[in-house]
């Protein structure tokens, strides 16, 4: 049913078949008729960053940045669902177009630029649906506010969003934001760590409830400076690292329509540099920090490759547009094989 639906929603412009197809995700939730378009999906129980999931596959931030859909994905069979990418105040993003497909290479770029709705949108979402599993909010900095002040909006949407999150992701790695990508170095990366962490223990001895950060970090640096990034959130204790972002890099999609268009390459191409991102990370960091594995994973094997390369959970996004529901009972299966199989 699916492979109809796509034919038919990818005959539209990428932005609209996006929206289209959430309001139809949420109206077959409405409907009790999502068992139409997504298999059963098995319990397949995981803790992370002292987290249980009900398995270790969620939905990458991007898909339902305002959380005004997350009964209706948390219907298919994810274990978690990352909303956002949130900021202070509400902001359109960049002008149209500003997503579009490469079907040859199952790639998508996007200059969205963080258009959301602002937190406070998010938040009440999030207070009203009845979503039992996990749920991380991805937060970041409004396109106006200068790199030198962005901490400020990340403290806003953190200690706005901690009384309702399972755990928040810090996105300083979105290409589509100018100079958003400085803050994972030097001192503005330790900085901001700094001010959350410290707001994390504040909240925690005031709400009563620990939740996680993890901070989500772009696949474009060189091994060196991943080294150098893992110690310092080795020495913030920072409880997760997401890896990795969209890539600038367009060396996989060379001579395709549409492969010169601003933006961030996620999908099939940015596979094998997300992989090789998370196996430095790993060796680095030795077990003490978990890693949540996203970039390309379209098939059972590249959800299992995430895994063999040092990956506690992974998330996907592209591929659930070119594939969609089947994709995550695949990657479950394939995930819980390789955990098993690195158990044993």
């Amino acid at each position: 049913m699916y492979s109809l639906a796509r034919r038919m929603m990818f005959c539209l412009d990428p932005e609209v078949a996006h929206e289209l197809s959430l309001e139809l995700i949420g109206a077959a939730s409405r409907l009790h008729m999502n068992r139409l378009i997504s298999k059963p999906v098995a319990s397949r129980p995981v803790e992370v960053m002292g987290l249980q999931f009900d398995n270790p596959v969620g939905l990458a931030a991007g898909m339902d940045k305002n959380g005004d859909f997350i009964n209706g994905l948390g219907t298919l069979g994810f274990g978690f669902l990352e909303l956002g990418t949130v900021t202070p105040r509400p902001q359109p993003g960049n002008p149209k177009p500003r997503l579009f497909r490469l079907p040859e290479k199952q790639g998508i770029i996007n200059r969205m630029g963080f258009n959301n709705k602002g937190v406070d949108h998010l938040i009440a979402n999030v207070q009203k649906s009845s979503y039992k599993g996990v749920v991380g909010i991805n937060i970041g900095k409004n396109f106006d506010t200068p790199v030198d002040d962005a901490t400020a909006d990340y403290l806003t949407c953190f200690e706005k969003v901690y009384p309702y999150a399972d755990y928040i992701a810090v996105n300083i790695s979105s290409p589509n934001t100018p100079g958003l990508r400085t803050l994972q170095h030097g001192d503005g990366f330790r900085d901001l760590l700094e001010t959350l962490k410290h707001s994390q223990q504040q909240l925690n001895q005031k709400f009563g409830r620990y939740v996680p950060v993890a901070v989500k970090i772009a696949p474009d640096m060189e091994d060196e400076e991943l080294v150098q990034l893992a110690k310092t959130l080795l020495e913030y204790e920072i409880d997760g690292v997401i890896a990795t972002n969209t890539t600038l890099d367009r060396t996989a999609v060379q001579g395709l329509e549409f492969a010169e268009e601003a933006g961030g390459l996620s999908g099939d191409p940015v596979r094998e540099r997300s992989t090789a991102t998370i196996r430095t990370l790993a060796d680095e960091l030795a077990g003490r920090m978990p890693i949540i594995g996203v970039g390309g994973i379209s098939d059972a094997a590249s959800a299992a490759d995430k895994i063999k390369a040092g990956a506690s959970l992974v998330q996907v996004y592209s591929g659930f547009v070119y594939r969609g529901p089947d994709l995550i009972s695949e990657a479950v299966e394939a995930v819980y094989s390789q955990q098993r199989a690195r158990i044993n």
